[in-house]
């Protein structure tokens, strides 16, 4: 784990943080060490609670208050940070090591305009003043390609896509030109084609200033496009390091080999993802031995006693792992994957999770030019000055237990989709029939029966579960509400059954909903889902908030429950490798309407439509080693308010003819399952 001294700029050596409160201390940063040499991007990678966060805000002296720093060394270019004095640490934060938080809708500050939160920190680490910070605002918002430069100094937070929030928080960070950014998820809350931007851009900006980089991802994708070194965190403690060549070739702590087994694009043929059983222990807790031992499959009987001590396993690889000091180490190298990210040789489903004894000629669930319009109104008398067209005129259909995925990028309309059918938002036009009934024609009491046949799970579990009411009545509501599961024993016995099924003790029920993790709100959303006995389940990006290890549970349970109960799913995401997983059929969206559907091995393998390849080119391959097409879109989503003439995608095609801006194209049968709207294809 020594580096070059003349390298080498942070030093990071048995790192301690412990968070103090009623109970026993929660020790987050427990020894960590690593080194960054000047120019080099250093992954941390983990799941969800294992401390890379706390890491990241323990080098910046960023730490709540509960929070304080018992041990070990930070060293930036020889200077101990943590011996500085706070007024002396200010002048290292934003000069010298900058930080890109998770989230920027929460990082900036809303009633604060672009230009005056940039040159905040402008004016508070370099001397320029006056007309220099304005002119050094627009060159850093300009340097980080921010569309439109000049008019959005002037913008608030609140006006801006999440892409642009991102340039934002990038261009603060590199206000002073650090010799370190620390990036903490910088792309978690972005679509792949916004994503592959900020990455891009994120490459771009280092090898021009030469600086360091420390990225915390979950997504070992973006770990293999931009890191050339990456170390593996589990329970606050670092367990594996190793170049990324070396890492992605031959992961050899059994809980990176686990990482890697979790990725959906690992499980051939529909086969159920390799989860990584429990979840990463409480950081309050003194252990004895190996933090993963009660997880891990190859343990020896000492591994849950004893520490383990750093091995050697490979050229520059080093495991903090008992198996290294034995004869029983664990199989190295990776499972072989197919799909998006790996060979392209087209398979069938083979019997198992994925495949329900189902009549697939006949529809549950049929959407006929579905169109949902927000009026637009001004004035005094708030007249109609016009509409924001986010739903225009799809169509699709869903058998019983089939998945239909719906793809595209945030603000294309895939939710409001979702929500339209469900008349959750209240459709302009179009007819939607449920087990042959017209769901948009029923009355308000009609409607409220109906709907225990159609359920959503929405994106955020916490934000959907009511804080104030326990767990167990939350699921009761909507049986009580539309009738199901008898009286109250009878109701209280399916909470049980559901909650079983749902992979969490009966117990539970009488928890609030802050007492659970991301994963397990997440069960809980789909019991209630569960609890009227519905016929099919809008997924409304039911993963994107979720780890690698957490999503392999909840795709496989939600795989599951289609097999034993016949259900149809709608599944929503910007994640392709989770769409190929999941979906039979996949429908690509942009700009309200659907511009290539087919079966999802069709669409995926032999995409047509200029911007469905855009989207697959997008995303990041967990291999180093991989060659995909380089075809990066360019600027952002249209407005939907005034779409382009023509082909909608038709400004940012790369391959756009002229008359691509005089019609919009028809619908082209390439087989008699993939369908195109591409004046292009063939």
């Amino acid at each position: 784990m020594n580096r070059s001294e003349a390298m080498r700029l942070l030093r990071v050596r048995d790192l301690r943080m412990a968070i103090h409160g009623d109970g026993p201390p929660v020790r987050a940063v427990d020894g960590v060490s690593f080194d960054i040499a000047a120019g080099e991007t250093f992954a941390l990678v983990g799941e969800s609670g294992c401390g890379k966060s706390m890491t990241a805000l323990s080098i910046m002296r960023l730490l709540p208050e509960a929070a304080a720093i018992s041990g070990g060394m930070v060293e930036l270019q020889g200077e101990n940070l943590l011996a500085l004095p706070e007024a002396a640490m200010r002048d290292v934060r934003g000069r010298r090591v900058a930080m890109i938080f998770q989230e920027p809708g929460l990082s900036l500050n809303p009633v604060m305009t672009v230009g005056e939160q940039i040159a905040e920190s402008v004016r508070r680490h370099t001397a320029l003043t006056g007309a220099a910070v304005d002119a050094r605002v627009l060159e850093l918002l300009e340097s980080v390609r921010m569309p439109d430069a000049q008019r959005r100094v002037t913008e608030y937070p609140f006006q801006l896509s999440g892409g642009m929030k991102q340039r934002v928080m990038i261009a603060i960070a590199l206000a002073c030109d650090p010799e370190l950014l620390i990036a903490d998820e910088p792309t978690t809350a972005l679509d792949v084609t916004v994503q592959a931007q900020v990455l891009d851009l994120l490459r771009e900006l280092q090898r021009e200033r030469g600086m360091a980089m420390l990225l915390i991802t979950h997504d070992l994708g973006v770990v293999a496009q931009m890191a050339q070194r990456v170390a593996v965190m589990y329970a606050g403690q670092i367990v594996e390091t190793a170049p990324v060549a070396h890492f992605f070739a031959s992961p050899a702590h059994p809980y990176s080999q686990k990482l890697f087994a979790a990725l959906p694009e690992r499980a051939a043929g529909g086969r159920p993802l390799a989860a990584i059983p429990g979840a990463v222990p409480p950081l309050s807790l003194e252990f004895s031995g190996c933090r993963f031992a009660e997880r891990c499959e190859h343990k020896l009987a000492h591994c849950a006693d004893v520490l383990p001590e750093w091995h050697g396993a490979g050229e520059q690889q080093m495991v903090r792992c008992h198996l290294y000091g034995s004869d029983q180490r664990p199989p190295r190298g990776l499972p072989s994957g197919r799909g998006v990210m790996g060979d392209q040789h087209k398979t069938e489903p083979e019997a198992g999770l994925g495949s329900s004894p189902v009549n697939h000629q006949s529809s549950l669930l049929e959407v006929e030019e579905l169109e949902v319009f927000f009026p637009i109104r001004k004035g005094l008398l708030q007249r109609t000055a016009g509409h924001v067209r986010a739903v225009d005129g799809v169509s699709f259909s869903i058998a019983p237990g089939r998945t239909l995925g719906l793809v595209g990028e945030s603000g294309c309309g895939k939710t409001t989709v979702g929500k339209g059918l469900l008349r959750l938002l209240q459709p302009t036009a179009g007819r939607v029939s449920l087990a042959g009934e017209d769901f948009l024609a029923l009355g308000a009491e009609a409607l409220r029966q109906k709907r225990r046949e159609v359920q959503i799970i929405f994106q955020d579990p916490y934000a959907s579960l009511n804080p104030r009411i326990r767990i167990g009545d939350a699921l009761e509501e909507g049986m009580l509400a539309l009738g199901v599961g008898g009286d109250a024993a009878g109701r209280q016995a399916r909470i049980d059954a559901l909650l079983g099924e749902v992979g969490l003790a009966p117990g539970v029920r009488s928890r609030y909903p802050h007492e659970f993790s991301g994963g397990q709100r997440q069960r809980i959303a789909i019991a209630r889902a569960l609890s009227v006995e519905p016929k099919l389940i809008v997924c409304d990006e039911p993963t994107s908030a979720l780890d690698v290890s957490v999503q392999a549970q909840i795709l496989n349970l939600l795989k599951r429950l289609q097999k034993e109960k016949g259900l149809a799913y709608l599944f929503i995401s910007h994640n392709m490798a989770v769409i190929e997983h999941m979906a039979d059929e996949v429908a690509v969206m942009y700009l309200g309407r659907i511009v290539e559907r087919g079966a999802v091995q069709d669409v995926l393998r032999d995409p047509r439509h200029p911007y469905t390849k855009s989207l697959l080119a997008a995303v990041p391959v967990a291999d180093p080693q991989a060659q995909r097409p380089v075809l990066r879109l360019s600027g952002d989503l249209p407005s939907p308010v005034n779409p382009p003439a023509g082909c909608h995608f038709h400004p940012r095609c790369p391959v756009a003819e002229a008359a691509c801006a005089q019609a919009y194209p028809e619908e082209r049968a390439l087989t008699a399952q993939h369908h195109v709207r591409c004046h292009l294809a063939r």
